[in-house]
């Protein structure tokens, strides 16, 4: 069964950091560019951040530009979200989504496979 499973979730305090996990069971996840997105309470899905196949391509939400970093470790099958500076305009539920398209880009739709999600609260 294809999976992708998020974690690394929780209560952080504002100015916090967290590292979210995106693992892959039952495909290689070396052959799909990654996406993180996340979806607040009555608030749309958007995209947070991505990453190409080959890793040399990402792109930010401008929400997040300086404050998020996304990565891949192909030989542990993982995709990362360090997110650093936590405000708690970003908590929210954080998805990792794959896509098989590209190699040297990457986009927010289209996404093959999707992840259940982890929730992420900043909060004091």
């Amino acid at each position: 069964q294809l999976q992708l499973v998020e974690s690394g979730g929780g209560l952080v305090q504002p100015g916090g950091s967290l590292r979210l996990s995106c693992a892959a069971s039952g495909f290689t996840l070396n052959a799909f560019a990654i996406g993180w997105f996340r979806q607040a309470p009555g608030k749309e899905r958007e995209g947070v951040s991505c990453i190409s196949r080959s890793g040399g391509s990402t792109n930010y939400a401008d929400s997040v530009k300086g404050r998020f970093t996304i990565s891949r470790d192909n030989a542990k099958n993982t995709v990362y979200l360090q997110m650093n500076s936590l405000k708690p305009e970003d908590s929210a539920v954080y998805y990792c989504a794959a896509d098989r398209r590209f190699f040297d880009s990457c986009a927010y739709d289209g996404m093959d496979y999707w992840g259940k999600g982890t929730l992420v609260t900043v909060s004091s």
